[in-house]
Formats: C-alpha cells, sequence, structure tokens
C-alpha cells in the first residue's frame, strides 16, 4: 500500500510541532512558529478525514517520544525511519555524522567536517546543517561556529539555545 505524503501534528508543552511523513519514513519537522500551530490545526481536520495506514502511526508514535526525549535533553531511545530522498549524499553523511552527537555533546563545522573526511568543506557542512529537514532529532543544534559561538538553526537561534540550554550546555 503505498502511503499519500501526511503532516501530523506532536503536541508538546513547548508548543505543537509538525511531523511530515512520506512512504519510507519521517521526511521533515517543522518547530512551533515555523508551520504554525493553526497550520497543525488545519492538517489535524485533514489527517481525520483519511485512513492513516498502520505504519505512519508506528513512526508517529516514535516520533513523538523521540521529540519529548529530545525536549526535555535526553536522548531518544529510537527514531523512526528517516526519508532523506532528493538530499545528496554528503548532506546525508554530515546528518548521519550528527546522530552520533549526544545531548551535551558539541562539535564545531571544522570538527564535523574532519569527522566525515572532508576537512576543507566547513562551509559545506554549515549548509548541510541548514539544510535538515529533520532539525532537534538530526541534532543539528549541537553544531556551533568557531570559538564555540551559536551560529544558526534551522528552528531559530531561540530554540537553539533552549534546546542546548536543556542539555547542560552554557556559554
Amino acid at each position: 500500500m503505498k502511503v499519500q505524503p501526511l503532516e501530523l501534528p506532536v503536541a508538546t508543552s513547548d508548543g505543537i510541532f509538525l511531523a511530515h511523513y512520506s512512504e519510507t519514513g519521517l521526511a521533515r519537522l517543522n518547530f512551533p512558529n515555523a508551520g504554525g500551530p493553526a497550520g497543525a490545526q488545519s492538517s489535524r481536520r485533514a489527517v481525520a478525514s483519511k485512513q492513516i495506514p498502520l505504519s505512519v502511526l508506528r513512526w508517529h508514535r516514535t516520533t513523538t517520544e523521540a521529540l519529548k526525549s529530545m525536549l526535555a535533553g535526553r536522548p531518544p531511545k529510537a527514531l523512526p525511519p528517516l526519508d532523506w530522498t532528493g538530499t545528496t549524499g554528503f548532506q546525508q553523511s554530515v546528518w548521519r555524522q550528527l546522530l552520533k552527537l549526544g545531548p551535551g555533546q558539541t562539535k564545531s563545522y571544522g570538527e564535523m567536517a574532519r569527522a566525515i573526511g572532508r576537512p576543507k568543506a566547513v562551509r559545506a557542512v554549515g549548509g548541510a546543517c541548514g539544510a535538515n529537514p529533520i532539525p532537534g532529532l538530526v541534532p543539528c543544534h549541537r553544531v556551533l561556529a568557531a570559538g564555540q559561538k551559536i551560529g544558526g538553526f534551522a528552528g531559530g537561534l531561540d530554540w537553539k539555545r533552549t534546546l542546548l540550554a536543556r542539555e547542560g550546555i552554557t556559554f
């Protein structure tokens, strides 16, 4: 059975996130204010009229648990399958490396470039972090600019500061 792309809201004490699923897994995660609660409400109504495949329901349960763990500064016990279709091999190598960073651990863009065996690709690593469709669960917030400066984050700098603080990282 082919799964049509679905958007499902994830309600947390920090707001409503919006998880986007493809036929192969979690394809995108929007933070609150990036898609907005209104978008999540309309998405919830649209989903209610569709039959949600069992695989997506399982992935969504895993996504919800992982997201709540991440928001509490803890490592998720599991992640749903991640759909990185349409992305480059370079981006995927950066994102796989990000998954190795646990809560409270940070690396600079330069350290990430060296970790993937591309020491001169510092700016490209920054671009890959910025293009991460699943921020938070693929923890690009743990990558800092040179000199332990905050850098950017797809969910916004306030979210990056919040997530890092919850993991015990101070500046």
